[in-house]
């Protein structure tokens, strides 16, 4: 196993369990730190590229000059919207497989389970939380009142969700996307990890099994008898 991809929700502590996870791992946390390479990448300052991080915005003219000059392929000015955040995602794809080639790095966000989703070799997490619960940790990490942070929750989830549908038009809560889905709301943060580390075990053990092997019905016989279907009553399933 080479990768693991943290997707979380704002203030559910997947960052704090992607940091964690790195640490007990001794492998490379991949978090702001893309933005910077991504920034360097196109000859911008990292605050720029976090304008534009898991946004979907268009791009300044200094950028655009700037890359046009490291990749001349791409399209001269003046260009539209849709251009500028196509080069701005493509760049930061080019940083997270070039992380993921690399190895022993664990990444948030950045839509690397959508970017690494066809790798074996990679562990897909997913951390959420009830909202309560998740406006109460960035009440306390960020000093905000609840109000605020519930706005500031709203917020970030929904420019990840948009920056994932509009690239890869995938929904961000869909459970396929991952291997593995832990509720903070229920588990404390050490449990998460934990969990996360049998997971990537486990998977990693799967590796040497050929992709047709794989699934629930691996290893497994016919029922002994004809499974019957215990059902909603008509009225309510219109049948």
């Amino acid at each position: 196993m080479r990768v693991i991809t943290v997707s979380r929700q704002y203030g559910s502590g997947g960052g704090e369990v992607a940091a964690r996870l790195a640490q007990r791992l001794r492998w490379q946390l991949i978090d702001h730190e893309i933005v910077a390479q991504v920034a360097h990448t196109l000859g911008i300052t990292q605050e720029e590229a976090e304008v534009h991080d898991e946004h979907v915005e268009g791009f300044i003219t200094r950028a655009l000059n700037a890359l046009q000059v490291a990749m001349p392929v791409m399209p001269v000015q003046p260009t539209t919207t849709v251009q500028d955040e196509q080069i701005f995602h493509e760049a930061l794809r080019q940083v997270v497989e070039t992380s993921a080639q690399t190895g022993h790095v664990v990444i948030v966000g950045r839509t690397g389970q959508a970017i690494l989703a066809n790798r074996r070799d990679v562990l897909h997490l997913r951390i959420v939380a009830p909202l309560e619960r998740r406006i109460a940790y960035v009440a306390r990490r960020e000093g905000l009142d609840p109000a605020q942070a519930k706005a500031r929750i709203q917020m970030k989830d929904r420019d990840r969700a948009r920056y994932l549908q509009a690239q890869f038009n995938r929904d961000v809560n869909d459970p396929m996307l991952y291997d593995l889905i832990i509720n903070t709301g229920v588990l404390d943060l050490e449990s998460a990890v934990d969990l996360a580390l049998l997971a990537l075990e486990r998977k990693g053990a799967m590796l040497k099994v050929v992709t047709q092997e794989l699934g629930p019905a691996a290893g497994m016989t016919a029922y002994p008898g004809h499974p019957a279907d215990l059902r909603p009553p008509g009225s309510i399933t219109g049948q």
